[in-house]
């Protein structure tokens, strides 16, 4: 009686899936009819009006591929905008792993532009240690700033960054001893939160410190800058992913938080101006550069990437006629490879000298002015591993900011949803589902051992060379690959100026 039972229950259960496999054959059949229909009769598309239905997996295959090549097709050094060797060099270091390879190198080194250092015949005996003299930003504000660490974190807006990813970069960065750059998106209680150095950066939309019109807020900015944390102000000109366009946050990314913050309606895309409403030549960036200074007592600068050095000519010239007090307490030189959570892919690959021509003409433009020493260089652009870092400190810059390379220190994978509110790893999305897999306790540590062991590595590269400290590197310790498959020195390529060689230009309206 139980077995009859029991083949009776399974019948009934075996008719039951049966009856919903063929409900779902049917609505799946049904489905497949409709798209059939509708791409046999829209007209915008060929290769779905000829091939209904299955056309939609090239498109599949189309977004998918990114992933596939990424993990099964690509070599180590094929991928961009980071290879797979670049990305796994910065996992080791976050990590604290050992960072050492077997039977060497898989970089071609004798493709055209790769930089290479020179060895010392005779190094110091003993081992290298990283222990860099602060450099003095702003000698003439009330409050200057002595900061030794050359490598730190570069601009990256919450908003564009999650709660998370920022308090992980501030607690990372106060154990590593380096700054972090606010961006352009305002002053967050979580860039606070670590107790790290703070550079304070106003966009062109002057989030959080802005009047209701987009003007600066000066009470605002005082209330900012009366942080301690908060030691330099950086006016943003523009950014190398996207020169002459302002920043872009979409409408999915502006929370109730982030609008208060920024002082921008909630729920709205969020598009700054192409440049600052009060700043349309070189005198009023030192107009502007002065009033923040002289308002809050911090060392002030401006980020900008660069077509051409005819306009910091222009400014060289201001500053001579107004006295070297006036200048810009840093430039920071943004390259053209710079990247952005969202940009138009024209202005992404097509505008803006890349690094390695910006910053040599940046820095000699400084030198033949005579104000190499007044206005302290900062790069950015793709600087990821330690070399480099190596040749931009070779190229003159004071020091160097990532904000990629931190990005993939906090566990991004590189799977390109930065501009979509869907980042896997949780570091670019305002998800918080997505953003739990974001473990702060445990990104921190890698954060700060990242920044460490770039450190640590170029000290090994400027041992090599026969100097103590990397900042002493210069172009003659770096040589670059020709075309012709031989390397010449940075020195050759990019040779220093003699103080005082260009003429004063006349100073500009």
């Amino acid at each position: 009686m139980e077995a009859s039972g029991f083949s009776h229950w399974l019948v009934v259960l075996v008719e039951v899936f049966a009856g919903l496999f063929l409900l779902l054959l049917a609505i799946a059949v049904a489905m497949v009819l409709v798209v059939w229909l509708v791409d046999r009769s829209q007209t915008s598309n060929s290769v779905l009006r000829n091939f209904p239905v299955i056309g939609h997996f090239r498109y599949g295959f189309l977004r998918l591929g990114e992933f596939f090549r990424q993990y099964l097709f690509a070599s180590d050094r094929e991928e961009m905008p980071f290879n797979r060797a670049q990305r796994v060099w910065v996992y080791r270091a976050a990590k604290n792993a050992e960072n050492t390879n077997a039977f060497g190198s898989t970089r071609d080194l004798r493709a055209e532009g790769v930089p290479f250092f020179v060895n010392a015949a005779f190094p110091s005996l003993g081992e290298h240690h990283v222990d860099p003299s602060p450099v003095r930003i702003g000698p003439y504000a009330r409050e200057p700033y002595d900061h030794a660490a050359f490598f730190n974190i570069s601009a990256m807006s919450f908003g564009a960054l999650s709660a998370p990813a920022v308090r992980a970069l501030s607690i990372g960065a106060a154990k590593a001893g380096i700054w972090m750059d606010t961006g352009e998106g305002g002053l967050a209680p979580y860039h606070l939160e670590g107790g790290c150095d703070i550079v304070f950066e106003i966009g062109t939309a002057k989030y959080g410190v802005r009047t209701p019109d987009g003007r600066l807020d000066d009470q605002k900015l005082l209330a900012i800058c009366a942080h301690k944390q908060v030691k330099m102000v950086s006016i943003k000109l523009g950014q190398g992913a996207k020169p002459g366009m302002g920043g872009l946050l979409p409408a999915a990314k502006v929370t109730p938080e982030i609008a208060a913050i920024r002082g921008i309606p909630v729920g709205q895309d969020s598009q700054s101006p192409n440049r600052h409403l009060d700043i349309a030549n070189v005198s009023q960036l030192l107009d502007s550069v002065n009033h923040i200074r002289d308002l809050t007592g911090k060392p002030t600068g401006f980020k900008a990437v660069f077509g051409d050095m005819e306009w910091i000519e222009d400014l060289c010239s201001e500053v001579a006629r107004r006295g070297i007090e006036s200048a810009p307490d840093f430039i920071i030189v943004d390259g053209s490879e710079g990247g952005t959570g969202a940009a138009p892919q024209t202005l992404m690959e097509g505008v803006g000298l890349p690094l390695h021509e910006a910053l040599p003409a940046l820095v000699n433009t400084l030198i033949a002015r005579g104000l190499r020493e007044r206005i302290k260089v900062v790069c950015s652009g793709k600087r990821i591993t330690a070399y480099d870092v190596a040749w931009a400190l070779s190229m003159g810059a004071d020091f160097v900011n990532s904000a990629r390379g931190f990005m993939l220190a906090l566990g991004c994978i590189q799977s390109l949803q930065c501009n979509r509110n869907t980042c896997p790893t949780g570091i670019t999305t305002q998800n918080p589902k997505l953003q739990r897999g974001l473990v702060v306790t445990d990104k921190s540590e890698k954060v700060y051992h990242y920044a460490v062991n770039v450190m640590h590595e170029v000290g090994i590269i400027a041992h090599s060379c026969g100097v103590d400290d990397p900042r002493q590197l210069d172009r003659t310790h770096c040589r670059v690959v020709g075309d012709d498959g031989i390397s010449v020195p940075l020195v050759k390529l990019f040779p220093y100026p003699q103080p005082g060689t260009v003429p004063e230009r006349p100073a500009t309206a």
